[in-house]
């Protein structure tokens, strides 16, 4: 009985670190288009030969498209955030270990780096990554 507990709160952890890995990667892309419009706004206020391109743009960022995606790859222990970007590239965003939520930076595509930069499964540490974490990954070099 104590085993099937157990296994109980370990999947309800796991399911937990999923659903905010989900987040993260929402964030993630949030902040794309937050940072793309700043860019065409920018490209808008020089006076830019092309005024209706960056107009478009901003309102397709607007309407929530997005040129970049994040995929999520299941591997034995952790989660692998996948950065795609618009001509299909892949790299690695960064790991989450799948049952303590630790958020790691990546060594290769294959590894993490050593040293655990975040936990998605402290409200604290989850906050400050929903608000801040930026699409490019600066937020997982140390500090």
């Amino acid at each position: 009985m104590t085993l099937t507990i157990q296994a109980r709160a370990q999947q309800t952890i796991a399911d937990s670190v999923l659903k905010n890995t989900l987040l993260l990667i929402e964030s993630l892309k949030d902040n794309y288009r937050e940072y793309s419009i700043r860019g065409h706004q920018h490209s808008l206020n020089r006076f830019d030969a092309t005024p209706g391109y960056h107009q478009q743009k901003i309102d397709e960022l607007k309407s929530g498209k997005c040129d970049i995606d994040y995929q999520i790859v299941t591997g034995k222990k952790y989660h692998k955030i996948v950065y795609v970007d618009g001509g299909g590239n892949r790299s690695v965003h960064c790991f989450i270990d799948k049952q303590t939520g630790s958020v790691l930076k990546s060594a290769s595509w294959k590894s993490p780096a050593n040293g655990e930069r975040y936990n998605i499964c402290i409200i604290s540490h989850r906050e400050w990554l929903f608000a801040n974490a930026d699409w490019s990954g600066g937020y997982l070099y140390r500090r």
